[in-house]
């Protein structure tokens, strides 16, 4: 199986894309290190030239989000790892955590129009693009892509469906940009309202798993949808083929799977943490641990594409999880706790209703009085972006299992 190449890099000899990004690296190191002050002290008795492989880049120390976090809160914003100044961004964003992220310039600066292209749109194709604009770098990562690749965006955001569906009736995008579950809450809202939403014959989601029978729920409406893994901080990092087998690992980008709390790489098939490496001259990231789950796929797509393949999302490394496009941290839960004193416990429960995902916050209480899940249920959206059930339980009726966030989303 074969389709269109976006260009001939992703289907070079896997051995000279290896010595290229290999050779392109200790530039890349030399560039941090000197510009960086974070990379200064974080490479500190590096020598970047000897890194020139994956056993040499296996030596180097892991850069975790919690650590990135912290250096950017003692250091704002950006902790000391922009490599130049911030006039040189072309936008800052601010994701949950808070953490800080700026654009690079550059027409596609997250690398999302190859995913794009695998998903199947093509020059002129309008695409509707249902990632937040709002603070974060959402939106923006495929928007680019999109505008890089000729496709006019309609930049629709999250929310306002009533519009979106009026705006797919009269525009008649070719495609649809978004989390998995939103493209089947614009569809039902379009049907109940007796609008055209049958423009609409591919997507590209990300943000959050896309469930087999969702994905057939779309195909049997006649709309081909894939995948893509991208981040905030690295932009588009895999993405799906019409082969179906797999994400491909976008171009310039190094990935490695790593034992979980570890730098050290696993056995090639084994499930480990991903950790990565971008080529991104403003914003280096050096085996940048994302905190995911995967492992690599063996072999190479029979698409035709030669890059390395993952098999996709596969959990969080620690219990940080995403829902809904958004990632929930037990920090958070801690703040919930803070905020209300009647709370001695909490755990979050992630479940499935139907093609959506939903939260339930059950806490410890000895109270039961004055609005009180009504008003946890208000700091749980504030704290999280995100809509909660409150559940009040007695003390000690909550597992001793040391999880604050339980995700029990079926992923098979």
């Amino acid at each position: 199986m074969s389709d269109e190449q976006f260009d001939t890099r992703e289907r070079q000899d896997p051995a000279g894309r290896e010595q290229d990004l290999f050779a392109r690296l200790p530039e890349l190191l030399a560039h941090a290190a000197a510009n960086a002050p974070g990379w200064t002290h974080h490479l500190d008795g590096v020598d970047t030239r000897a890194v020139v492989d994956r056993e040499a880049l296996a030596k180097l120390p892991v850069l975790r989000k919690s650590d990135l976090m912290t250096r950017q809160k003692e250091d704002p914003p950006f902790g000391g790892f922009l490599a130049g100044h911030l006039s040189g961004a072309a936008r800052v964003f601010m994701s949950p955590g808070p953490i800080w992220e700026p654009q690079a310039p550059g027409l596609d600066p997250w690398n999302g129009a190859r995913a794009l292209h695998a998903a199947g749109f093509r020059k002129g194709d309008v695409a509707l693009n249902a990632f937040s604009y709002h603070l974060t770098p959402g939106g923006f990562i495929l928007d680019q892509g999109a505008i890089a690749l000729g496709c006019p965006v309609f930049p629709a955001g999250v929310g306002n469906s009533e519009m979106q569906v009026e705006a797919i009736e009269v525009l008649k995008p070719a495609g649809y940009l978004g989390t998995p579950d939103y493209l089947k809450v614009l569809l039902d809202k379009a049907a109940e309202q007796g609008r055209d939403a049958s423009s609409i014959r591919k997507a590209l989601v990300s943000g959050g798993a896309l469930f087999p029978s969702l994905r057939q729920d779309y195909e049997d409406r006649g709309i081909s949808t894939s995948q893509c893994y991208a981040t905030a901080d690295l932009g588009v990092i895999a993405y799906e083929s019409a082969a179906r087998e797999g994400m491909i690992v976008n171009e310039d980008y190094i990935v490695e799977i790593v034992r979980p709390g570890t730098g050290d790489p696993v056995d090639h098939g084994e499930v480990g943490e991903l950790v990565v490496t971008n080529f991104n001259p403003l914003y280096p990231l050096i085996r940048f641990a994302t905190g995911d789950l995967s492992r690599i796929v063996p072999g190479q797509s029979p698409c035709g594409r030669t890059n390395m393949r993952l098999a996709g999302w596969m959990g969080r490394a620690d219990q940080r999880t995403k829902v809904k496009g958004m990632f929930v941290d037990p920090a958070q839960i801690a703040e919930i706790v803070a905020a209300h004193p009647e709370i001695s416990k909490a755990r979050l429960d992630v479940r499935r209703d139907g093609e959506s995902d939903v939260m339930t916050l059950s806490v410890e209480t000895a109270e039961t009085g004055d609005g009180l899940p009504d008003r946890i249920s208000a700091t749980v959206r504030e704290v999280t972006r995100l809509k909660g059930d409150v559940v009040l339980v007695a003390p000690g009726a909550l597992p001793n299992d040391g999880k604050v966030i339980s995700d029990e989303r079926d992923y098979g």
